[in-house]
């Protein structure tokens, strides 16, 4: 499916990818489930990368609130700029890195759903309208959210493709 333009769209890939990289890690055993990744990725398990995009979620919850009270959010997040992710995303692993796997299904599920409510809670003018909201900058609502869920999904399901 194409980059989503409506509202309906959007909330089908969101469920589409997520439910990919669910059933994914769900068909795996155990043992694959919790082995290593080859060397040279930062995430280095699938538990990290559950964590990775449980963690933007939230991040993108938090855009999401304090641009809707008309203030400005720390983007990417506080202390960090875009040209600085590297440095955030391993400040990401070191945070989770102790959970479980059931854990960060779990706390992966839960911000999945609050940020798919915001969909659902939008008309598709509010999602997809350039420049509607100051904090969205030049572009819309619904493009943070294609990359805070369906694009995030894929990355996270062809990441553990690739090292499974």
């Amino acid at each position: 499916m194409p980059r989503p333009k409506t509202k309906t769209e959007l909330l089908e890939l969101s469920q589409k990818n997520y439910s990919k990289l669910i059933d994914y890690v769900d068909s795996l055993s155990e043992k694959v489930q919790q082995a290593v990744f080859p060397k040279g990725y930062l995430n280095r398990n699938i538990k990290d990368v559950l964590a990775h995009l449980h963690h933007w979620h939230l991040m993108f919850l938090e855009w999401y609130e304090t641009g809707m009270a008309g203030q400005k959010p720390d983007m990417p997040a506080k202390g960090y700029t875009w040209k600085t992710l590297p440095d955030l995303n391993r400040e990401i692993w070191r945070k989770y890195k102790d959970v479980s796997l059931e854990e960060a299904q779990k706390m992966l599920q839960n911000s999945s759903n609050s940020v798919r409510e915001i969909i659902r809670n939008h008309s598709e003018e509010a999602l997809f309208t350039k420049k509607k909201y100051k904090w969205t900058g030049s572009t819309s609502l619904g493009s943070y959210l294609i990359s805070a869920t369906s694009s995030h999904y894929d990355w996270g399901y062809k990441l553990i493709k690739k090292c499974t």
